[in-house]
Order: structure tokens, then sequence, then C-alpha cells
């Protein structure tokens, strides 16, 4: 008899930083655990800008197998399952500042602040990997190559550390850490 897969939410919004890097972890990822494991992928109105903006939409499609792009906050229903104990966790990388406030500050009028805001209160652990983790200036690429600057203001990481202090809520600072999370969670 065949086990049943435990599932994983994947929450991808509008942060083009480590874009490239997380999908190549996930891919890894997904291969890695594909016994055990069924990725679904959540993409927030922002995140599908982004992964079209970064040529990334036909990778995610090729390797993942459910995939869902943002409605509204409730459309599709990944509140409501992640309440029901569906997934094992949700992981929300990359994570865009304006995502890490709303859930910081408990606005849940997005598919992925609505979920992880309701899958906290469930007790489902969620991973979040914010594209502000620290203050100071930082290099992210652009989808053509070049080098972008970006100053990352102490008003951005204080929502991360707020985030950090909750229950079952963990910060990721690097895409490669992604992978101990399901080392944790599963058997490989």
């Amino acid at each position: 008899m065949e086990r049943k897969k435990k599932k994983v939410a994947w929450g991808i919004t509008g942060a083009g930083d480590k874009i490239l890097e997380t999908l190549e972890v996930m891919k890894k990822i997904k291969y890695k655990y594909e016994d055990e494991v069924d990725i679904e992928v959540y993409i927030s109105k922002s995140g599908d800008q982004v992964v079209k903006y970064y040529g990334i939409s036909n990778q995610i499609e090729e390797n993942f197998d459910r995939i869902w792009v943002e409605i509204n906050a409730n459309a599709p229903f990944l509140a409501g399952n992640i309440q029901l104990g569906k997934y094992k966790f949700m992981l929300i990388a990359p994570t865009t500042s304006n995502t890490v406030a709303k859930i910081a500050m408990r606005m849940g009028d997005t598919l992925i602040a609505n979920a992880a805001i309701m899958g906290q209160k469930a007790d489902v652990p969620l991973y979040i990997l914010p594209s502000d983790y620290e203050e100071g200036v930082t290099i992210t690429k652009l989808p053509n190559g070049k080098d972008l600057k970006i100053t990352i203001r102490k008003e951005d990481v204080e929502h991360v550390e707020k985030l950090a202090k909750m229950h079952r809520t963990f910060m990721i600072k690097d895409p490669e850490d992604i992978e101990e999370v399901f080392n944790q969670h599963f058997s490989k």
C-alpha cells in the first residue's frame, strides 16, 4: 500500500530578491523528497508579476504539480486548508517587507498573509525568508543580471524581529537554509 505524502504550502510573494536562488533550492528539495512530500505552490498577485518578470513561470510549472495564483485573500482556499491541518508547514520564500508587515500587524487582506495568520492561530509552523532580514545595504540581482543596491531600513527589520518572536514562526536568512527546514520535518 502506498503511503500518503505529506504536504507543504510554499507561498511566493512579490519579492525579487533571492527568488532565483529560492527556486533552485526548492527544485532540489522537491526531487530529494518527492516520495515523501508534495510541495503545493501559492503565488500572490504581486508574486505572479515577479515570477513573470524574472522569467521563471515556466520553471515553476515544469517542476511543481500544484500551483495556484491569488484571486483574493480567501481564494484559492489556502487559509482554511492550513487551519484544517492539510499542510505540515507553510513556507513563504522569498517574502516582501509588505507581507512581513501584514503578518506582523495581523492584516490578512492578501492570500499569503491571511493563510500565514490563520496558520499561526492553528499552530502550523510558519517559515519565512524575508527580503529585509537585516539593516544595511544589500545587493540584489535584477532579471537582466544587473545588480541593484537596496538599503534595508530599521522599520522593515523591526517587523521581521516581531514575527520571529511569534509562536512557531521562524525566520530563514538564506535560501540554502530551507533545506534544513525540510530535513527537520522529514526523514531524508
